[in-house]
């Protein structure tokens, strides 16, 4: 009986000191990511060497981003995604929604002659969720708080490569202006988690719920619900251009994805305290 006692109470420490570590992992993830891009961004002042672009570009697209990620993954919930899947589930994600995307406007441009802002949300919505939704097709984790983490991922990897690509353009319509390049970086880094990864982890959740609800005729409908919410996010981010109008889809981005995560993570703590109600009459018996 000591030993079970004794056992039971070095586990919970265990993950408290865990749960700690992970909560706080974005931060360092923040501070070194910013602090490579300025050691970069003054390198290439101090030489003008042009080689140097590429990486300040890179880490400008990509700290913001990750440092999100870091920071759902630190949350409260019970996840059992590995640190290479999710990695995976980032650069592939990302990539594929890219150039998925990038196809199917390409071809919806050409076959109508113009690009209505819905086809833009409706194929960049769909594109960001292929690789998650392969994800839960053939390797399973059927828990929807891997489906908003892989979702967020999908999306910041999404976010990274298309802010590198509107930093690009704008380094060369500039002829090289790393002041104008720098404000787009940075804007759009401070976007991207209530846009992209805020929309693609609300989709990959409801997906994951609806296979674990065994794919029950509510739990689709509550899908197909968040994914067409997803997309008029996006759809009216892409339509409106004011900085008011930022804030106010910004915060109901984001307010959306807090209450997913505070209703996963209740869920969460539900199974936790019934587990552990079940574990005293064990014990009893032994």
């Amino acid at each position: 009986m000591r030993a079970n006692g004794s056992e039971t109470g070095v586990v919970p420490a265990v993950r408290a000191r865990t749960g700690a570590g992970r909560r706080w992992v974005w931060l360092p993830t923040l501070l070194i990511g910013v602090g490579l891009f300025e050691l970069v961004r003054g390198a290439l002042v101090d030489t003008g060497n042009p080689n140097l672009l590429p990486a300040l570009i890179l880490l400008g697209a990509a700290v913001i981003p990750a440092s999100f990620v870091a920071f759902v993954y630190g949350r409260r919930l019970s996840y059992d995604v590995s640190g290479l899947l999710l990695g995976f589930t980032g650069l592939v994600g990302g990539v594929v929604g890219v150039v998925l995307a990038g196809v199917w406007e390409y071809h919806t441009l050409v076959r109508l002659g113009s690009l209505p802002t819905l086809a833009v949300g409706f194929a960049e919505e769909t594109a960001k969720l292929i690789i998650p939704a392969a994800v839960l097709l053939f390797v399973g984790y059927r828990r929807p708080a891997n489906g908003l983490l892989l979702g967020v991922a999908s999306g910041a990897g999404f976010a990274a490569l298309e802010t590198m690509g509107y930093a690009f353009v704008t380094l060369i319509e500039t002829r090289g202006d790393l002041g104008t390049v720098d404000g787009v970086l940075l804007l759009r880094g401070l976007l991207s988690p209530a846009a992209h990864m805020a929309w693609t982890g609300l989709t990959a959740a409801a997906l994951w719920e609806a296979a674990a609800c065994r794919w029950q005729a509510r739990a689709v409908l509550r899908f197909v619900l968040v994914f067409l919410v997803a997309v008029g996010l996006h759809t009216t981010w892409d339509t409106v251009h004011g900085g008011v109008a930022y804030v106010v889809l910004a915060c109901i981005a984001l307010g959306l994805l807090i209450a997913t995560t505070h209703h996963l993570s209740r869920e969460d703590n539900w199974d936790a305290s019934a587990a552990r109600q079940t574990r005293p009459g064990l014990h009893a018996h032994l």
